[in-house]
C-alpha cells in the first residue's frame, strides 16, 4: 500500500473537507494577500485584483458561477507540474479565478491560474 505524504492528505483533506461543504473552499494566507496587494503579485498593472471571502465563495458556488474547489481538482490534478501548497481564489477585474502554488519535483515554485469553472488552465508563472 502506498504511503501518502503530509501534502498528499492535505490534498485529500481539501477534497473531502470540499465535497462536504463547498464554502470551505477557499483557504486564507494573510501573507500571501499582503504581498498581493503590495505589488508582488504579478498581475498586470492597474487591474482590480482581490480575494473574495468565505460567504463570496459560497454564493458563487450556490448560484454556478464557480466549482468547488474538490471538483476543481478532481479535474485539474493531473495537469499541474507539481504538488499543491495552497490555493486561493479571487476577483481579477470581475471574474472569478483559482491560484494554486504548486512546488515540483525541483522544488520550484509555480502560480497555476485556472477557470472556475472549465477547470482550463489560464497561465502558469514560475516564482
Amino acid at each position: 500500500m502506498e504511503t501518502l505524504t503530509p501534502i498528499r492528505w492535505l490534498v485529500l483533506g481539501l477534497a473531502l473537507a470540499g465535497a462536504a461543504m463547498p464554502a470551505i473552499a477557499v483557504p486564507a494566507f494573510a501573507h500571501e494577500h499582503d504581498r498581493h496587494h503590495r505589488g508582488g503579485h504579478g498581475h498586470a498593472e492597474g487591474r482590480e485584483h482581490r480575494h473574495a471571502s468565505h460567504d463570496e465563495v459560497r454564493r458563487a458556488v450556490e448560484r454556478g458561477e464557480i466549482r468547488p474547489l474538490a471538483e476543481l481538482l478532481t479535474m485539474i490534478r493531473d495537469k499541474l507540474p507539481g504538488e499543491i501548497t495552497s490555493v486561493e481564489i479571487e476577483r481579477d477585474d470581475g471574474r472569478w479565478i483559482y491560484e494554486f502554488h504548486v512546488v515540483d519535483k525541483r522544488g520550484r515554485l509555480f502560480e497555476v491560474y485556472v477557470d472556475p469553472l472549465s477547470g482550463d488552465i489560464r497561465e502558469t508563472r514560475e516564482k
